[in-house]
């Protein structure tokens, strides 16, 4: 088997782009068709879900550590800028949000929560506008609050506070 590029260990928290942040619960190797596999098995409180990576597919589906503290300030200064709105379909533009949260980049998760963040005085999001930026929040504030030890209502709070605060600014 070739070396591992990643390693992660027992009880590290890591990104899988499709679902956020997960926790390495254990290794295990499996004979699936008479080869040996090792893999990483991963858990998501927040869906109540166990995944199985293969350890030589996680580079591949872009399983990563958290992000460093540089790219969480700079996902975080991302929220305090002025929010791009784009004046092309809804569905295009959806799709594009959806793009980005599932990418896993952080920024770009960021780039997605400023986008859509509504604050009290604007008109009302629609529902799919809401579920995406909500998707987009818990997702960025899942990663926040791993790396802070905190919890995830705090870290949601936080991004929230510095999107009302970004939004007072921008109003002026």
């Amino acid at each position: 088997m070739a070396a591992k590029a990643l390693s992660f260990d027992v009880g590290d928290y890591v990104v899988y782009p499709k679902h956020g942040v997960g926790r390495v619960i254990e290794l295990q190797s499996q004979e699936i068709a008479g080869a040996k596999l090792e893999l990483y098995v991963l858990r998501f409180e927040k869906e109540r879900m166990t995944l199985r990576v293969p350890t030589n597919k996680a580079e591949s589906v872009g399983m990563r550590k958290l992000s460093s503290s540089v790219t969480l300030r700079e996902a975080l200064d991302t929220l305090k800028g002025k929010p791009k709105v784009k004046r092309t379909m809804w569905s295009r533009r959806a799709q594009e949000y959806e793009a980005k949260i599932n990418s896993g980049d952080l920024v770009s998760i960021a780039e997605v929560v400023r986008d859509l963040f509504r604050a009290d005085d604007q008109p009302e999001q629609s529902y799919s506008e809401r579920q995406i930026f909500e998707a987009a929040t818990s997702r960025l504030a899942r990663e926040l609050a791993a790396m802070e030890e905190t919890d995830e209502p705090r870290a949601q709070e936080k991004i929230l506070d510095i999107l009302r605060e970004a939004a007072a600014v921008h109003a002026k």
